[in-house]
């Protein structure tokens, strides 16, 4: 049996006197796109913080490639986190960087590539999201809502990892550059082999992208499976969010079953 790219056992939070994680279980297999999904204050970016190894639980541990994410010593937990990619929900691009220095920034943090390879890697990147060389030298502030979301998945991507971890990838687009974006998402993570994990409130998204979903609530995965698993568990968030009328039109759509 293959070693689980994300396994978390008995982890807990606290923030002052409040529990948001307690006891929470969650293991992600190798080539799965799972969606996390959970109520506004559910924990589910404190979470995905966490993976990424910018907030330490109070209890528990997380494991990334069958190996502890924190411990060991500098060097292999920096060789660990070249092994994951994170896009977050409004792209943190660098404002004084220009396209291409931000995608070139995590390549040049390695001190491992020149600039003519480091040229070449960013405008293959720039392809791989549908961008030309010429993007490369927009700012920031010049981007679309859209083309943010590509130039960070282009910088998610830059270190060939293994791992892409997604917070609320498709927030603050329109319906059809959401789609657009899904898609990229999805043909990427088919031609790299990709373990996605994805934080989302949006059942476009989940049905699109989505082999499994975990459903977080009462401070733990209340719940893991195939999304048609899922929604017909009796529970008041899992009903509210899978059995709206716009819910069962998505997964309609995608090709979910709905009784």
């Amino acid at each position: 049996m293959s070693v689980p790219v994300i396994r978390i056992q008995d982890l807990a939070t606290r923030f002052g006197d409040v529990w948001v994680h307690n006891g929470l279980n969650l293991e992600v297999a190798r080539g799965e796109l799972v969606s996390l999904v959970g109520g506004s204050g559910s924990g589910k970016t404190t979470l995905l913080r966490q993976i990424i190894g910018l907030l330490l639980p109070n209890r528990g541990s997380i494991e990334l490639f069958g190996e502890p994410l924190f411990g060991g010593g500098v060097a292999r937990e920096r060789a660990l986190r070249q092994r994951f990619g994170v896009l977050f929900q409004h792209g943190a691009l660098f404002s004084a960087f220009n396209v291409f220095d931000n995608i070139a920034f995590p390549l040049r943090e390695l001190k491992r590539y020149d600039e003519d390879a480091i040229h070449d890697l960013v405008m293959l990147k720039l392809s791989m999201v549908e961008l030309l060389p010429r993007h490369g030298r927009l700012m920031p502030a010049e981007l679309s809502g859209g083309m943010v979301k590509r130039v960070a998945l282009a910088r998610a991507l830059a270190l060939e990892p293994e791992l892409l971890l997604l917070d609320e990838p498709t927030a603050g687009l329109d319906p059809d550059r959401s789609d657009c974006f899904v898609r990229l998402i999805r043909m990427l993570s088919e031609e790299l082999g990709l373990t996605v994990m994805l934080v989302t409130h949006d059942l476009d998204t989940l049905a699109a992208l989505s082999t499994r979903v975990a459903v977080l609530a009462e401070q733990r995965i209340l719940a893991y499976g195939l999304a048609e698993e899922i929604m017909h568990i009796d529970h008041p968030f899992i009903r509210n969010f899978f059995l709206s009328e716009r819910s069962v039109r998505a997964l309609h759509h995608s090709g979910h079953i709905v009784f």
